[in-house]
């Protein structure tokens, strides 16, 4: 009964560590990026040395950092493509045609986060989410207040 006993309970932990090894080597692959990427973002931001990344629900990694206190997301393809990099900003630093259009055709919504988009083809926009009954609704605008998809 003993020796039954004690093979259960080594299953049981070899069962235990397998499975913490798998967490651990998920958990790092998640947080360090190839060196690709690296090696890109480190040529996009130079001096910035400790982001932290992640990988996306696309594939891509994210590297969160900060830039004079400002908190920035920058995304890239594993290869190393820079797709977008992303920062929060206030609703009272939209450029002022974005705002005027805001005012006019969404003052029903209220604003729930604000962010300036840097994307590597559609160029520097800013996407507002907005939030109407319990919907949350984002929406693209260039720099003169122009909606895009």
């Amino acid at each position: 009964m003993k020796k039954y006993f004690y093979s259960v309970v080594l299953v049981l932990v070899v069962t235990a560590v397998s499975c913490q090894n798998n967490n651990e080597k998920k958990k790092d692959k998640e947080s360090k990026a190839p060196e690709a990427v690296q090696v890109a973002f480190q040529t996009k931001y130079p001096g910035e040395n400790d982001p932290d990344w992640h990988l996306d629900a696309h594939g891509n990694y994210e590297a969160n950092f900060k830039k004079k206190g400002e908190k920035y997301r920058a995304d890239f393809n594993p290869d190393g493509t820079w797709v977008e990099t992303e920062n929060s900003i206030k609703k009272k630093n939209l450029p002022t045609s974005i705002k005027d259009k805001i005012e006019k055709e969404y003052s029903e919504y209220e604003i729930t986060e604000v962010e300036r988009v840097d994307h590597a083809t559609k160029g520097v926009f800013y996407d507002v989410e907005f939030k109407q009954k319990g919907k949350n609704k984002d929406v693209m605008f260039t720099e003169d207040g122009t909606v895009i998809q």
